[in-house]
């Protein structure tokens, strides 16, 4: 007997799988299809979706602007965090879904749905990162993940389906690239990027210039920061979104922000991506050169360790967890002194900073620079004994360290009859009469 369902809240976005979902709910779960488009900064993606959302099958169609919610509660506390997987991936698509995800499950409770759809693959990492955001908030849900139920298996079959329906998608057997964009990023993924060996076609690449046709002179950039987050663009306040769609514009202008990653998925296959985040790489790149400034060293290091475990929470959909919402207010706690402005230049696809100042600077010139004002040299000697004497025991009883051991005569070298004699243990009076028994 066929599965029914009242009505289900659809995580639409007009793309390829979320165009053939709508008929497919109705003609598999006979219900109502309300989708759902999060405006997280998709830009002219969202022309139209309206009537093609209705065109494709949707009862209803919903749409929310998130970007302010976006960039000041997931994208910022990220950065803050010093998010990045795997050395290069500024986790764009990961920290857009928990968001999109809890709005839907709102709306849900709201009209009375039963159920939540979504068009993630059965092999991605966005199945795990919507789903865990369902359970988080409301389990009650039936959660309808139509690529692991229908009998589609690639994208060929996908367009196939919507051809026979006469639903309009934005893909072509000829490009099969998938494309996820808001305002932290945009992923290029699939077609001919599934070949690890092959370089993406320079045509991909939609906010960022090729570093060969960036401007031939740098651009400088000034972001203030308060407590670490991103406050000012040279100058000027913006609000969260603003100022960083307002840094994708410059950086994008200049090439910066392009990753071409083969990374390993929460899953446990290796996918290779195509990222672009222009805005983003340069605000990485001045809250690090502000930090050097303002943290001392141990908490510097240990930010280092939380960086890493935050940006596996976030690649792995553990966004409403109470550990990030732990190291949420470690971070903010390491980093309430950390405000004042960076200067980074912008130049054929680099973004390096500059010059960096803060109100709350550790930074102490006397003591920094090459004069030795408040500073005593002479306390080095102690210091460098205490640090070097397990070395200096080590050579003692072994000779120097092996790389130093064949230049070293071996007049200078220690002989064995040399070293110290070993030291017989004690032995106790009762250890001492069961070995004299053993004897006789």
């Amino acid at each position: 007997m066929t599965q029914t369902l009242r009505s289900v809240v659809l995580a639409y976005s007009g793309g390829l799988d979320t165009s053939i979902i709508g008929p497919w709910l109705k003609e598999t779960y006979r219900c109502r299809v309300i989708a759902f488009a999060a405006d997280v900064g998709q830009g002219e993606e969202l022309s139209g979706l309206g009537p093609k959302a209705i065109a494709s099958g949707a009862d209803e169609f919903l749409v929310e602007d998130l970007k302010e919610e976006f960039a000041r509660d997931y994208i910022f506390p990220a950065l803050l965090g010093g998010a990045v997987y795997e050395h290069s991936y500024l986790l764009g698509t990961a920290l857009a879904r928990p968001l999109i995800a809890r709005r839907q499950v709102e709306i849900a409770l709201a009209l009375g749905a039963d159920g939540v759809a979504h068009g993630c693959t059965g092999k991605g990492n966005d199945q795990v990162r919507f789903e865990l955001t369902y359970r988080a908030l409301a389990p009650q849900l039936r959660v309808v993940a139509p690529w692991r139920e229908w009998s589609i298996s690639s994208r060929e079959d996908a367009l196939a389906y919507a051809a026979a329906r006469g639903i309009p998608v934005p893909v072509t057997s000829a490009k099969l690239y998938s494309r996820d964009r808001n305002l932290w990023h945009c992923s290029h993924e699939g077609g001919p990027l599934e070949d690890p060996a092959t370089a993406p076609d320079e045509g991909i690449f939609l906010m960022t210039a090729g570093p060969d046709s960036a401007p031939d002179q740098p651009e400088e950039v000034t972001i203030g920061f308060e407590e670490g987050r991103p406050a000012s663009l040279d100058g000027v306040p913006l609000s969260p979104a603003r100022l960083v769609a307002a840094l994708n514009g410059v950086a994008g202008r200049h090439g910066v922000g392009r990753v071409d990653l083969v990374e390993n998925r929460l899953v446990g296959m290796k996918s290779r991506g195509v990222y672009e985040t222009p805005g983003g790489t340069v605000l990485v790149e001045a809250i690090r050169a502000l930090e050097s400034l303002t943290l001392d060293r141990e908490t510097a290091r240990f930010l280092q360790q939380v960086s890493l475990r935050y940006a596996d929470l976030v690649y792995g959909g553990q966004w409403f967890t109470p550990l990030r919402e732990a190291l949420d207010a470690f971070v903010a706690s390491a980093l309430r002194t950390t405000s004042g402005e960076v200067r980074v230049r912008l130049f054929k696809g680099k973004a390096t900073a500059v010059a960096r100042r803060s109100p709350q600077s550790l930074y102490d010139a006397a003591l920094g620079g090459f004069t030795m004002t408040g500073y005593r040299p002479a306390d080095a000697e102690g210091f460098i004994g205490l640090l070097g004497l397990p070395l200096a025991v080590r050579a003692a009883r072994f000779g120097p360290a092996a790389p130093l051991r064949d230049a070293v005569p071996e007049a200078g070298r220690l002989k064995a009859a040399e070293a110290p004699p070993k030291r017989a243990l004690a032995t106790s009076r009762r250890g001492a009469a069961v070995a004299a028994a053993a004897r006789r």
